[in-house]
Parts: structure tokens; C-alpha cells; sequence
């Protein structure tokens, strides 16, 4: 009996479109590429199509075998699992085609990126976060309420999303789960507003707030009147970027980048979240 035709979204836009989208956002994704063909079959070697859980972009000339190829790409995205397979068709026998031909496509899975890192603020530190986080594997989205906060070298960089962000709240909905956020907003209301909407999700892996010692006893309390409990609020880093003095932007950056990276989630060391710092020093020394 012929397997069940996976359900599926044909888009308009080309491979190499989606395929730069995809990447640049680091949502999960396939490309499959026909690399050999023997016989009379649908498309010639190079063509290709993008796959992800929900949608195809382009085509590999349809029937059976092009279906057969988007439900085993969408099996090795399931797994989260990167890398190449190579997958052999004859389309006569396997696909059940009239052609008869002798198809070999190469699948590329790219399960995306394991990390967000949401920063609210577009000052001089939130820019230097965002080149600092650059060559990271991570999805940046990058979040402020004034307009035109953004600088132009952010148009069109992979990995990062700027996002027009009046209303707190909504913007912190918004947001997926796990996500690692850090808030250096140029107002302490509207960093008070985020940190009590972040908190209120339960489902955000790690939040800092830049500030003082000072900035915290007073968004502590604050916090604990609007109903979070001592618990929550221990799990709130402030002040992030201990920097040894050094107060210029890139140098409290930089030492906030690397308070967060013990507590993100990697292949080789899986997740971090919950370790306290006592057990992070003795994981990572």
C-alpha cells in the first residue's frame, strides 16, 4: 500500500529565498538536492527544494517521490539532528512512478539554532551585545520602543531580528519559550515592566538586568508587591556585566555575554539551567 502523502504548504517563494530566510533566522530547515539521475525522470541534477515541518519552497517535480523526499527530510528534522543523507529512488520501483527513471537526493538538515537570546534595548551596550553575539550560533531578537532605535548595519544580518517594541507585555508574549533574556532598556520603568512580564511567563530559561545594586533593591521590592515570590526573583541576574571596573559599553558587554554563556544550552554539554554558580564554576573549570 503506498504511504500516506505527507500534508504540506506549497509557497511561492524560491529555494535559495527560504533557504537565506531560514538561515538567517535560524529556524530548522532541510535542503534537498537531486545529485544524480539516470533515465527519464522529473527534474535534472541541481535542482533543489527547501523543507520545513509546515511548508516546501520549490519543487523536485512532484509525484511520489517528491513526497517521499519531504517525509524523510521531515523525519531527520524531528530528530533535531544536523547532517547529510544521501537518498536513493528508483522511481519504478520505490515510487511507484510511470517514468522509470533513477533519482540519488542528498538531504542537509539544519536543526536550527538551540538558543534565543531576546535584549531589550538598542543603547550603546544592547549594540555591542548583538556584534558580540554575532558568531554565536544563537537567534537574536533584538527589541526596543523607540523608533528608528536600530542602527543600519542591522538590516539583513543573519541570525537577528530587530523588533519595534512599544508595549512590553506584548512584546515579552511574543517571545518563545526558553528564551535567555537580557534588559538594558534606556527607561527603569519600562526595564520594570519587562522584568515583571519575563517573570510572570515561568518559562524563561535565564533573565539579567543591567543596573546597580541600588536599581535591584528597588525592582525587588517593587516586584515582590506585584505578587512574585523571593524564589523568582532570586533567579534574576542584576547587575550582569561585571566587568572589573571597566564601565565603557563594550566591556560590560562582553562580561555580560560571558556570564550568560555557562547557562546556555549546547550539544557537547546539554542544559545548564538550575545550576547554581557554585556548581557552573566546578562544570566549567
Amino acid at each position: 500500500m503506498m504511504a500516506r502523502r505527507p500534508e504540506r504548504e506549497r509557497r511561492p517563494e524560491s529555494w535559495h529565498a527560504a533557504l537565506h530566510r531560514l538561515q538567517r533566522d535560524g529556524l530548522p530547515h532541510a535542503l534537498a538536492t537531486q545529485v544524480t539521475s539516470a533515465g527519464s525522470t522529473p527534474r535534472e541534477p541541481g535542482a533543489r527544494m527547501v523543507i520545513t515541518a509546515d511548508a516546501v519552497f520549490d519543487t523536485l517535480g512532484g509525484g511520489t517521490f517528491e513526497w517521499q523526499t519531504i517525509a524523510a527530510a521531515r523525519e531527520r528534522l524531528a530528530s533535531g539532528e544536523p547532517g547529510m543523507t544521501l537518498e536513493a529512488f528508483s522511481l519504478g520501483g520505490r515510487s511507484g512512478q510511470c517514468c522509470g527513471g533513477f533519482v540519488n537526493v542528498l538531504i542537509e538538515v539544519f536543526p536550527g539554532s538551540r538558543t534565543t537570546l531576546a535584549i531589550f534595548g538598542a543603547g550603546h551596550v544592547g549594540q555591542e551585545l548583538v556584534r558580540l553575539a554575532a558568531p554565536l550560533p544563537w537567534r537574536v531578537l533584538w527589541h526596543d520602543s523607540r523608533d528608528d532605535a536600530f542602527p543600519d548595519w542591522a538590516a539583513g544580518q543573519p541570525g537577528l531580528e530587530c523588533r519595534h517594541a512599544p508595549d512590553p507585555q506584548a512584546a515579552v508574549a511574543a517571545l518563545p519559550a526558553g528564551v535567555h533574556a537580557l534588559v538594558l532598556t534606556h527607561d527603569h520603568a519600562e526595564d520594570r515592566a519587562l522584568v515583571d512580564a519575563l517573570l510572570g511567563r515561568a518559562d524563561t530559561a535565564s533573565l539579567g538586568l543591567i543596573g546597580s545594586k541600588s536599581k535591584w533593591a528597588s525592582f525587588r521590592t517593587r516586584l515582590r508587591a506585584a505578587g512574585h515570590s523571593d524564589e523568582t526573583l532570586s533567579g534574576v541576574r542584576c547587575p550582569i556585566g561585571h566587568s572589573g571596573g571597566d564601565k565603557t559599553p563594550y566591556a560590560i558587554a562582553l562580561a555580560a555575554l560571558a556570564e550568560l554563556l555557562p547557562l546556555v544550552e549546547t550539544p557537547e554539554r546539554g542544559d545548564q539551567r538550575g545550576l547554581d554558580p557554585d556548581e557552573l564554576r566546578r562544570v566549567f573549570s
